[in-house]
């Protein structure tokens, strides 16, 4: 393919996905998913298509779109809700992987174990880029957001491991299950550790990080780097990525400057925009690869393992929530009663908030957020041709379409559902109660810069004039009064919804006019040659930080 030809797949492809974003914030429909069926019938038009290459997804695409993941993903949350994350990450992907590999070995005519068993660890790890950006949209409950993040981000490191074990052994390297187990626990213990040294390895250049700049180059790397570092020392470069970007996000507060985290924030959004932009679109365009071949079996047994491969996929998931969900209580007390911060009381205590058990409702959208996506199809393009013996790798292209399959169903079926679902549910976010606890923070830190105030005033600073303490605690105050007052409307609130104060929302509009008409001003300026264009970047700069200050109806 030439470089014409690519580029203009490039634009191509860039075209589309701004086209599919309009789409999907009209309608309501996942991008996701409208993207693959995008992808799927441009493939099959005339013209060059791209085949996936997985070792460039394994190695290009996926390492920053989980480090960003990760770093919106909250570490305490993920902490309070970690048996339920491992049990979704770990032990269901392990059983998935393993019931699709004896259905295999039962069921479909010449196929082994093994072979089932790398087909189920492709498919086992959700996706949870579709499911988040729906369920945020849907207005989830935060806890659900957590686990669909959580399971999403410590998954493909489980399936990836598993896949391994399972081609040697389809390859005719032999299998033994303690090796297999030590395997993993080696992959696991060495990314956990490897991630832990990116990040804090990455925590002495906080001097480079004020600059923003700087910090967006660091932050762009850092994904690579532990990916790197982890495969090197062959453990699991995917779980060091995940690790590096929760710890960092955890402390990027304060390991990084306020202008390094706007302008990181914002790379990284457009980052994630493309990338999974375009892994959609290559999902859909693998169809002619995966369905090329398949002649070569009757239609029985591509019926038969389409049937337990997409059925393993849909049915166990909402059976081991239920199950794990309805363990003996004394049994689900152990599991969770786990002192993870140290204190030395159980992180289960009333005190630290802890989860109780998924309701039926909370157990069905979970169930329904299992969308698969690219890492199941570049686990299983992974695949050897040969094994060992020189002979094909056995049922190679069934497994492939049988991935494909499980790909679709989900992502298309599942994606173009859930937001019904989770409507027709009734499951939402409390708004009103989320936006106290914002308000109560606000307060807060108010109050401590109120009582720094007070604190500098007393050691009279000879470099701090009182006619500037006097001046940014009137601001403070006007700030303070007017969260207070956002908190009274807030507690009167009926559940779910924020209430709609005529006075608040007139001074937002207020607020927007009067920096509009400065913005149209200082463009007045410009255009008659009063005004240089650098100095009207500075100028607009300081309105769009103070405008982005502005709350959305939302967040408030």
């Amino acid at each position: 393919m030439s470089a014409e030809t690519m580029l203009l797949l490039v634009l191509g492809g860039v075209a589309v996905l701004v086209a599919v974003r309009w789409v999907a914030e009209r309608t309501g429909l996942p991008a996701a998913a409208l993207l693959t069926l995008v992808g799927i019938g441009y493939a099959l038009l005339p013209g060059p298509n791209i085949t996936l290459d997985p070792e460039l997804v394994l190695t290009l695409v996926l390492p920053p779109l989980l480090y960003s993941a990760a770093l919106d993903s909250s570490l305490t949350a993920i902490r309070r809700n970690l048996r339920t994350v491992v049990s979704l990450s770990v032990l269901l992907v392990l059983v998935t992987a393993v019931v699709i590999g004896i259905g295999f070995g039962l069921f479909v005519a010449g196929a082994t174990v093994a072979a089932g068993i790398a087909l189920g660890a492709a498919v086992a790890p959700p996706d949870p880029v579709a499911a988040l950006a729906v369920g945020r949209k849907a207005g989830l409950p935060p806890r659900l957001i957590t686990l669909i993040q959580g399971e999403g981000l410590l998954n493909d490191a489980t399936a990836l491991t598993i896949l391994a074990v399972a081609v040697s052994a389809a390859r005719g390297d032999g299998f033994s299950t303690p090796a297999a187990l030590g395997q993993f626990l080696l992959a696991s213990v060495g990314g956990v550790v490897a991630g832990v040294a990116v990040a804090y390895g990455v925590r002495p250049l906080r001097r480079l990080r004020a600059d923003p700049l700087s910090s967006n180059a660091i932050s762009l790397a850092t994904p690579f780097v532990a990916y790197l570092l982890g495969e090197s020392v062959h453990v699991s470069g995917v779980l060091a990525v995940v690790v590096a970007g929760l710890i960092i996000g955890h402390n990027n507060p304060s390991w990084a400057s306020g202008a390094s985290r706007l302008q990181t924030d914002a790379v990284w959004r457009l980052v994630d925009f493309l990338l999974e932009g375009f892994v959609f679109l290559l999902i859909g365009q693998q169809l002619p690869t995966v369905i090329r071949g398949l002649g070569e079996y009757e239609t029985s047994t591509i019926v038969t393992a389409s049937a337990i491969t997409v059925g393993v996929v849909l049915l166990l998931r909402p059976l081991w929530l239920w199950l794990t969900e309805h363990l003996p209580q004394s049994l689900h007390m152990r599991l969770t009663d786990q002192d993870l911060d140290g204190d030395g009381e159980p992180d289960s205590a009333p005190g630290h908030g802890a989860p109780g058990r998924l309701s039926g409702r909370e157990i069905v959208v979970l169930s329904w957020a299992g969308t698969r996506g690219v890492i199941s199809l570049a686990a299983i393009f992974t695949l050897p041709l040969v094994t060992d013996d020189g002979s094909p790798f056995p049922d190679r292209t069934l497994l492939l379409f049988c991935a494909f399959l499980a790909v679709l169903v989900t992502l298309v079926g599942q994606g173009l559902t859930f937001a019904p679902l989770v409507r027709a549910l009734g499951l939402r976010a409390d708004a009103a109660d989320q936006a106290r606890l914002r308000n109560e923070a606000r307060v807060a830190a108010v109050e401590a810069a109120l009582r720094r105030l007070d604190e500098m005033e007393a050691e009279q600073h000879d470099d701090v004039d009182d006619r500037a303490i006097t001046a940014i605690r009137g601001q403070l105050r006007t700030r303070l009064n007017r969260y207070r007052h956002r908190l009274d409307l807030l507690e009167g609130a009926e559940a779910g919804e924020i209430p709609l104060s005529p006075e608040y929302e007139a001074a937002l509009r207020l607020r927007r006019s009067v920096i509009e008409a400065q913005r149209g001003e200082l463009l007045r300026w410009r255009d008659v040659g009063r005004l240089p264009d650098e100095s009207l970047r500075t100028l607009e700069r300081e309105l769009d930080h103070e405008e982005g200050l502005l709350p959305t109806r939302s967040t408030r």
